[in-house]
């Protein structure tokens, strides 16, 4: 029993739900059967509905191991309920459902090579091979991402959706076309192996939309900055990502594709996978290029061997091998179980983690002024390379994973990538080890660092904090700040190392042609001679310095990079308090009351004129006749439609759904993405789904496109 407690302990210190402990003679296999499932099924939608895993793959894989050897010995507990009857994934509300032209299976596992032996025995016996005439496998690297189903109508792409629950997905369309190397049509290589060209024929491919790990570091350091929770892995991030609400956000999320698999291959005259995956490469999908066909175990076995051994070296996630039965007439003789494809199986690369010492938890500063906490340890390699540090987020996870420094400490790979802290080996840990607090105080500028309400970030707020410095400078001269042409990252890092610049006033009251031409740019002549930014070019960006003087207050403030004011956010509070002094001297509750700022933002606008030396750098930007100051503009049109809440749905014919938003908006309505009891109409269009269903149950009106026409024309209902 106490090692049972102490699994469950470390479990939980390794931020899943502890499982259940290992059965014993005296729980009955009833009771531990369904203890099982209620953990997987727990489990199982934390993973595909929240995108937000609770377990590692490997300790989820276990139990469901457990659960199919005891079903196998005690045959009278299955039921339709059982995890193991049914497809992992779940379907959302938040999207329209999707119906599969055949359903999406799971796949069952292999752990071991012993396991992947035992099923090409099975198969090769099922199928009757022979020395000399062996079964064909096709073996494919088991990418990581979210399954995803994209269907092609007279050769045109006219839909995608999720695996969601195998039988319906979620409508994600939208987002999909975002993804760059999903093709709009099937190229004309691969028409002739279709019925009459592929026109009048419908064909639903299948594969996985992935994260590459490149933009996987990006995307948290971002989140980092922002002070946001970062992703624990790609194919959480993967996920997270197509299933955005709005697809402008998924489109910066820099999303790939492999297409492997198909509903139904009648419709294509290929008969063979191998073949398949050449068809799915001349109609323009990604295919992944590292499969290979086999036709013995051990071809299947080194395949194995290559792809564990290569894992380190892609650019994306792979978690083990999938080996299919090359022929689809022989996949077809073997069928399907309850929730699983006979002729095919994923062998799984089993988990690599490693122990170390903790020696230190130091605090970065990041370019928006979060204060990171960072572990350094004793170097130890980990999938392929060695790593000696890894970010710990926030204070929060800090206390979540409870470390230390001293510990002996357990670090792996999120995502065989991202060097990660997974906690401590408690019986290890040196006495008096001390708790971790947050300093109070910046460890670059010295300034009081806050944390605000309801965040997880602590922050510098001081706009001339140096660790902040650079990229404020680069924000400051943005096309969409000041427009400062000819400012490039690079000279601005320059700069800020030379001591040219320390914080955005610097522009004006210090920065001069002189000075800025004697900038070296970081590059040297072939003779090995400095080459600095010279009197003509530093001529030019003066010029454009005194120009963006005049941009208005709305830029001023975007530029000041004050947290939570993007662009459209500055543009209301410059139309509404006309000068930066008197939103200076504004209450929090004044600013609130501005339409579309919330008690957020508006703490922390007040927060930032709080501190001494932001209102000296403003103020010396009023010295040097920034223009801090913007005409005020009264709506172009009679806010006609103030609080009314609308929902669009369906396809409208006469504007895009974007365009009909913009234009209640013009009067004043809000557009919102859900329905709810406090949505006041829905715009329903040509093919409305869910999101109709719910206004009709809920009693919401529902107006057609013509009553829309008739709103945006006279400005009433």
């Amino acid at each position: 029993m106490a090692d049972e407690k102490n699994a469950q302990v470390q479990m939980s210190l390794f931020g899943e739900e502890p499982a259940p402990a290992p059965a014993s003679a005296a729980q009955p296999p009833r009771a531990r059967h369904a203890e099982l499932n209620r953990v997987l099924s727990h489990a199982a939608y934390a993973y595909y509905a929240l995108d937000d895993p609770e377990m590692t793959d490997a300790a989820f894989d276990r139990l469901l191991q457990e659960l199919l050897a005891l079903e196998a010995e005690h045959p009278e507990l299955v039921t339709p309920e059982s995890y193991t009857q049914r497809v992992g994934g779940y379907v959302s509300e938040q999207f329209e459902p999707v119906a599969h032209a055949a359903r999406m299976y799971s796949m069952d596992d292999a752990m071991d090579l012993a396991e992947l032996d035992e099923w090409l025995a099975r198969t090769d016996e099922a199928l009757g091979a022979t020395p000399e005439y062996p079964v064909a496998y096709t073996c494919e690297l088991k990418i990581d991402g979210l399954g995803v189903a994209l269907t092609y109508t007279d050769v045109q792409f006219v839909r995608a959706a999720t695996r969601g629950d195998g039988t319906t997905g979620e409508n994600v369309t939208a987002n999909v076309l975002t993804v760059r190397d999903v093709p709009r049509a099937l190229a004309p290589a691969g028409l002739a192996r279709l019925a009459d060209g592929g026109l009048g024929r419908s064909v639903e491919v299948r594969g996985e939309v992935y994260m590459p790990r490149h933009s996987f570091v990006r995307l948290n350091e971002d989140a980092d900055a922002a002070g946001t929770a970062p992703f624990a892995n790609p194919r959480n991030a993967a996920a997270g990502s197509l299933r955005q609400k709005d697809p402008k956000v998924t489109a910066h999320r820099d999303l790939e594709t492999f297409i492997y698999a198909v509903a139904d291959e009648a419709p294509i005259d290929v008969h063979t996978q191998w073949d398949f995956l050449q068809w799915l490469r001349d109609c323009g999908f990604s295919v992944n290029d590292h499969a290979a066909r086999c036709t013995s175990a051990a071809e299947v076995h080194a395949y194995c061997e290559r792809a564990l051994a290569q894992r380190d070296e892609l650019d994306y996630d792979i978690d083990g091998v999938v080996v299919k039965v090359d022929s689809f007439a022989s996949q077809e003789a073997l069928g399907f179980t309850a929730r699983a494809p006979r002729w095919a199986i994923a062998f799984k690369f089993p988990p690599e983690e490693k122990r170390t010492v903790l020696r230190e938890i130091r605090v970065q500063v990041g370019r928006t002024g979060v204060l990171t906490p960072v572990a350094e340890f004793d170097p130890v390699t980990v999938a392929g390379s060695v790593i000696a540090r890894a970010t710990l987020h926030n204070v929060d996870e800090i206390a979540r994973k409870n470390v230390r420094v001293g510990d002996t400490i357990v670090v792996h790979k999120a995502g065989d990538v991202i060097p990660e802290v997974v906690g401590p080996v408690l019986e290890l840990r040196p006495e008096g080890a001390p708790e971790f607090h947050m300093p109070k105080t910046c460890p670059s500028c010295g300034s009081l660092v806050v944390r605000e309400e309801g965040e997880v970030a602590y922050r510098c707020v001081s706009i001339d904090c140096p660790a902040q410095a650079t990229e404020r400078l680069i924000h400051w001269g943005s096309r969409t700040a000041m427009d400062i042409d000819g400012l490039g990252d690079e000279l601005v890092s320059r700069m800020v190392e030379q001591g040219l610049l320390a914080d955005v006033a610097d522009f004006y009251d210090r920065l001069n042609e002189k000075g800025l031409a004697e900038v070296w740019t970081g590059r040297q002549t072939v003779d090995g001679e400095d080459i600095v930014v010279g009197p003509v070019i530093a001529a030019k960006i003066m010029a454009q310095v005194a120009e963006s003087k005049g941009r208005g207050l709305a830029r001023v403030l975007f530029g000041l990079g004050i947290r939570h004011v993007g662009a459209t956010v500055a543009r209301q509070l410059a139309a509404h308090f006309g000068s930066m002094q008197a939103l200076a001297a504004a209450t929090e509750e004044d600013i609130a009351q501005v339409d579309g700022i919330g008690p957020k933002i508006a703490a922390s606008v007040r927060e930032f004129f709080s501190i001494e030396k932001n209102v000296a750098v403003v103020e010396r930007l009023r010295e040097a006749g920034v223009v801090l100051e913007e005409e005020r503009t009264e709506p172009e049109r009679p806010q006609t439609l103030a609080g009314l809440a609308f929902v669009l749905t369906g396809t409208l014919e006469r504007r895009t759904r974007d365009e009909a938003k913009e234009a209640l908006q013009a009067l004043g309505a809000k557009v919102t993405g859900s329905v709810s009891k406090k949505t006041s109409y829905v715009v329903a269009g040509e093919a409305a789904g869910s999101k109709l269903t719910k206004a009709q149950s809920l009693g919401v009106p529902v107006l057609d496109e013509a009553a829309l026409d008739r709103i945006l024309e006279t400005g009433t209902l």
